[in-house]
């Protein structure tokens, strides 16, 4: 049997998150050569590799293929680089394309004239060779080009992943600012939370929103994989075709895998419409039977009763900028149709803090809580001491996700690591 091709392959993620997705894909592919890059992870694999990685990986925006790589000066040297690259192995002139092109310090004056002229290059090769050209698709193409240009050298990658990998197929209710899938997975590896009883403990959502957090965290907790339930582009793609059984039978053992969960999920929000959102999102998911959703202010949710000596984590992505208004109780006047009352910014962390301490120290000595926000000075405002800061990107907003240990008493008498950032 021949040995199958080595892929080059490329997985994007958001800035500060390569850490955490060089060490899923090493789970997900054990055999492949990992290492992070700026805004991704570098992978060599095969095609089951790409499979595998859209199915499985929760942190990926994207798996991508590099198909070649050079040197250019203008944009006909874009047209010549392109022509060297096989399209026919890739695609018939029955299947659509679209070219995207991305620039780092690139010195062509139009990046739209740099994707045409790729563009040009596929559908001429094709023309030549089989008498006709494929169409463009700009929605839902077969064949997504990427186009990266540096300052002097450009690579072109086939997108197997289609749309991007945080559209997992459940999420159809949003809120007013909805938080990504792939965001919210990142918070959860960053807090090194696995769903056991050993990494994390019972998890809670005081802030859910849509539920993302939540419904990320129940199918980490059931081992579902974040792929099951979506269409990906190398579905279409030829060099995938001899592989469909293959293909079935990944997705296959992936649903064998799934379990129930070993620790308690819950999720609130003061707006009831929200809550509801997150149960129809969960219910969607597969998950909805394993997360106790609540209607309720975030300043008075108690804390669960937790199974004896089983940790707690409180994870959020709390109000902040626009956001404040609507996770303070006053915002409940506003969602029942009343008038644009606000709970003011300034108010809200100290109180959750003052809340935290009063209900979470009580009974389980094991609550921990991490907090994704930019304001660098939250701590100071929630007179709280951090044990650790975490540097992370909430889409084009710079943020920390803040971790609290919650323990009985004043902030100055906690006994933590110090506080880190890395």
């Amino acid at each position: 049997m021949a040995r199958p091709e080595t892929l080059y392959l490329f997985a994007s993620c958001p800035a500060g998150v390569e850490p955490w997705l060089e060490a899923e894909i090493k789970s997900i592919l054990p055999r492949a050569g990992v290492e992070a890059l700026r805004g991704g992870v570098s992978v060599h694999s095969d095609a089951e590799g790409v499979m595998k990685l859209n199915l499985e990986s929760r942190l990926a925006q994207r798996v991508l293929v590099e198909v070649i790589e050079g040197g250019y000066r203008h944009e006909d040297d874009l047209y010549a680089l392109a022509r060297r690259v096989d399209w026919e192995r890739w695609i018939t002139p029955q299947h659509t394309l679209r070219v995207d092109t991305t620039a780092h310090r690139s010195p062509l004056k139009s990046l739209n004239f740099a994707t045409l002229r790729i563009k040009d290059a596929i559908c001429d090769q094709l023309r030549e060779s089989q008498g006709e050209r494929p169409s463009v698709d700009t929605r839902a193409p077969d064949l997504p080009v990427v186009l990266h240009l540096g300052a002097e050298r450009a690579a072109l990658y086939v997108d197997t992943s289609g749309e991007p990998l945080f559209k997992r197929g459940w999420r159809e209710d949003k809120g007013d600012a909805p938080l990504k899938e792939t965001l919210a997975a990142a918070m959860l590896a960053a807090a090194g939370w696995k769903g056991t009883p050993e990494t994390g403990g019972a998890l809670q959502d005081p802030c859910c929103g849509s539920g993302t957090i939540a419904v990320e965290a129940a199918q980490i907790a059931c081992g579902i994989a974040p792929g099951l339930s979506r269409r990906f582009a190398f579905e279409r793609q030829l060099p995938f075709q001899p592989l469909r059984e293959r293909w079935a039978q990944i997705k296959q053992e992936a649903r064998a895998r799934i379990h129930a969960p070993a620790v308690p999920i819950y999720a609130s929000d003061v707006a009831f419409r929200m809550v509801d959102f997150a149960r129809r999102n969960a219910e969607r998911a597969g998950v909805a039977q394993y997360i106790q959703f609540n209607g309720g202010d975030a300043l008075e949710r108690p804390a669960p009763k937790l199974p004896e000596g089983m940790p707690g984590s409180i994870l959020m992505n709390p109000p902040y900028g626009e956001r404040i208004e609507v996770r303070g109780k006053a915002a409940a006047v506003r969602d029942a149709g009343g008038s644009e009352a606000r709970d003011g910014g300034d108010d809200f962390f100290p109180r959750l803090a003052a809340h935290w301490k009063r209900a979470y120290t009580q009974h389980n000595a094991g609550w921990t809580a991490w907090l994704l926000c930019p304001d660098m000075k939250l701590p100071s405002k929630m007179r709280l001491k951090e044990s650790r800061r975490i540097p992370m990107w909430n889409g084009p907003i710079e943020c920390r996700m803040f971790r609290f240990d919650l323990v009985a008493g004043s902030a100055r008498k906690q006994r933590g690591e110090d506080a880190t950032e890395r």
